[in-house]
């Protein structure tokens, strides 16, 4: 298998690698806020900036909020509520779900989720998905990972919050074959110094196997560009209606505007990487005859070279 073979997955009827277009996934994760319009407008946006796909979270609230979290009250747009029924308020069920489904299929738009529990896992394998997600918080349950990997779809696998020997123990559960691996700073907005790029070269050389992917959560989009041109092959940035709306991903997120200015300057980029191979475009040539005043003894060989008969075979 060549590498270039080997580091690539299939997402949906995508194939995802080096040499292949960007794939971008608009985060919206629980930025609906549990309001199924809010999830159609932001499909909406993705779909306008040229998206791949969009991505949510699903939990089983009494699994994922700890026990002694379950009753504290705490103030939110609709009035003041346990933590509990707070995390019920903004999950979506599965009829949500089912007409989120067939609201992607009318806008020709891919969806999966970060399931964050075994029956997550279980709820979002009623659905045709192209991928399932491991948010960074999950990387060390290895019961999910399990499961994940049953199911036989690509998964990938944010490194946010993790060490080294964490990641390596996680690529081992769930193996290698079909994974994507994220490099992922896991901070509300990431600091710029914190987001360490060059992981994704390191991610690259230590995995060679494994497609390398970023997502991204600091505030503008030069960052998300430069993890493009250092070879990232999957991009997934959270998006928002407005930065300003209550929830605690919105801040680290991109508005419509600039999440069209992401993909359009995404496409720039990976057209402009090209082969890595040099070669004298035609473009070139009336340069080079204008402004090249020594040919060199190099051009005068091929020159010769080139006009030189081919030998008649006998």
């Amino acid at each position: 298998m060549n590498p270039s073979t080997a580091r690539s997955r299939t997402l949906g009827d995508r194939i995802v690698g080096d040499g292949r277009p960007v794939y971008v996934t608009g985060e919206i994760g629980i930025n609906h806020n549990g309001d199924l319009d809010n999830a159609y407008k932001l499909i909406d946006a993705a779909v306008a900036a040229g998206c791949d796909a969009v991505k949510f979270q699903k939990r089983t609230p009494e699994i994922c909020t700890p026990r002694d979290q379950w009753d504290v009250e705490r103030e939110t747009p609709w009035g003041r509520m346990t933590y509990i029924d707070y995390r019920h308020r903004v999950e979506f069920g599965e009829e949500d779900y089912r007409q989120i489904d067939a609201y992607c299929r009318e806008r020709d738009i891919a969806w999966f989720a970060s399931p964050w529990d075994v029956p997550s896992v279980e709820f979002l394998e009623r659905f045709d998905l192209p991928a399932h997600k491991v948010a960074s918080a999950c990387l060390t349950d290895d019961d999910l990972l399990r499961a994940l990997r049953a199911t036989g779809r690509t998964v990938i696998l944010s490194t946010g919050m993790s060490t080294p020997r964490q990641i390596r123990h996680a690529v081992e559960v769930l193996g290698s074959d079909n994974i994507l691996l994220c490099h992922a700073t896991s901070t509300y907005p990431a600091k710029q110094h914190e987001l360490n790029l060059r992981m994704i070269n390191t991610l690259r050389e230590e995995y060679p196997n494994v497609p390398v992917g970023y997502s991204g959560h600091e505030v503008g989009l030069q960052t998300t560009l430069a993890a493009v041109a250092l070879g990232a092959v999957f991009v997934e940035r959270h998006i928002t209606l407005d930065r300003a709306m209550w929830g605690s991903d919105q801040a680290a997120s991109v508005e419509s505007q600039g999440l069209e200015r992401l993909v359009r300057d995404i496409r720039v980029i990976e057209d402009a990487l090209g082969d890595g191979v040099k070669k004298v475009y035609a473009g070139e040539l009336g340069p080079m005859k204008k402004l090249r005043r020594v040919p060199g003894v190099v051009a005068e060989s091929e020159a010769r070279a080139a006009a030189e008969p081919e030998p008649v075979s006998a």
